[in-house]
């Protein structure tokens, strides 16, 4: 490896951390928008969504010209192209916790809904997750990645948690169908953004290891490997 592509490679590796810290201050500012019920922190992360945007294309430039000029080979090369997937799903963390954040301000100006939601263990996991894989990304902790990949069946089973008492609220008091719909969002939101980590933790065992662990059985072993995030869905 000459020093050239050893630099450009490092400065890839900074700037997609950037991205990460930008995207984790994103997703804790919308929830405590959510649970706080503080509308200007929502609004925060509104207008912040374009520099996470901004940044995306920026590593998206730096990876394409890494590939163009140093044809890098083997571990290098498998590098830059786990920092490209990364980096898309760091970008759609971003939009999710945009999306977020809008429901959040919604629902800061409606009254709360008189049922339990246990949102702070969920945010928690989540958290968890996505700060895990960053880690997980910086020390090229393998081990570390596939634990991540492990919590995302426990994410899972918040979300459906949350929609089965969301759905019978609705059933018995028609007036929270709104609120309640907002709500749900919100839980969807927040289990697209444990998958997009556990995209990341799977990208790095590649990065390192060179396998394919996205539809592996031992890297989900509750239910097999979800399925990449489909955009066309949202």
């Amino acid at each position: 490896m000459t020093k050239h592509l050893q630099h450009d490679l490092d400065q890839v590796k900074r700037d997609i951390l950037t991205m990460g810290s930008m995207v984790e201050e994103a997703i804790n500012k919308a929830m405590a928008a959510l649970i706080q019920r503080r509308p200007e922190f929502a609004a925060e992360v509104l207008t912040g969504d374009d520099a996470i945007d901004r940044k995306e294309l920026d590593v998206e430039d730096k990876c394409l010209k890494i590939l163009a000029l140093h044809q890098p080979v083997a571990s290098d090369l498998r590098f830059i192209v786990g920092c490209i997937k990364v980096n898309s799903d760091l970008e759609r963390m971003g939009d999710l916790a945009h999306n977020i954040a809008e429901r959040a301000d919604f629902l800061s100006r409606h009254e709360p809904l008189e049922v339990t939601l246990d949102f702070s263990r969920m945010v928690e996991r989540v958290r968890s997750m996505v700060s895990d894989s960053l880690d997980a990304l910086v020390n090229l902790d393998t081990a570390l990645a596939r634990e991540v990949c492990r919590r995302d069946e426990e994410v899972d089973q918040y979300n459906k948690q949350m929609f089965r008492r969301l759905e019978s609220m609705m059933k018995e008091r028609p007036e929270t169908i709104e609120r309640a719909v907002q709500t749900m969002s919100v839980s969807r939101h927040l289990e697209r953004i444990g998958d997009h980590a556990t995209n990341i933790a799977e990208d790095i065992v590649y990065m390192v290891e060179g396998e394919i662990i996205r539809h592996s059985p031992d890297a989900h072993p509750k239910t097999g490997a979800l399925p990449r995030p489909n955009p066309a869905l949202h």
